[in-house]
């Protein structure tokens, strides 16, 4: 695995370049429904979110999904929200300074999960106006899941 400054600069870009000029109801369902044909295809059972401005646009739960994905969505969710960061680069960036996320006191793990999943939806000009969040899987699997199907709706 490459190290984490390398992965922390590759998470950066992967912010800088995912970014969308519009994003309506019609892009979360694009995005959604590409999250769960990619999932499918490498028979995967995997929860999905997405919310803009705090309203869910596009949820679904694959069947095999645990019931306790919807509650790692909450926290992964919770992160991006106050970090302004995808939340793999906020549970790599601790690790790296060699600060353990979950033992950070004014920030509970029952309300916050540094794992990777969740990741910004961002305007062009205007900053971060939500969450796509994927569970089901490993950290790392989550996000690049999330990155692949942000590419191809970006595309």
């Amino acid at each position: 695995m490459e190290n984490y400054a390398e992965l922390l600069d590759t998470l950066t870009q992967q912010e800088k370049d995912l970014q969308f000029t519009a994003f309506s109801s019609d892009t979360a369902l694009a995005l959604g429904l590409k999250l769960i044909e990619l999932a499918k295809a490498r028979d995967k059972s995997i929860t999905i979110n997405i919310t803009v401005n705090s309203k869910v646009l596009f949820h679904h739960a694959m069947q095999g999904a645990s019931a306790d994905q919807a509650d790692w969505i909450r926290r992964k969710n919770n992160v991006v929200a106050r970090f302004g960061r995808c939340s793999f680069y906020v549970g790599i960036d601790h690790k790296h300074r060699g600060v353990v996320f979950d033992d950070i006191k004014y920030l509970p793990p029952v309300d916050y999960a540094a794992n990777g999943g969740a990741f910004p939806v961002t305007l062009k000009g205007t900053g971060i106006i939500g969450t796509v969040t994927v569970s089901g899987l490993r950290q790392a699997e989550d996000h690049a899941l999330v990155v692949e199907a942000l590419r191809a709706v970006l595309a």
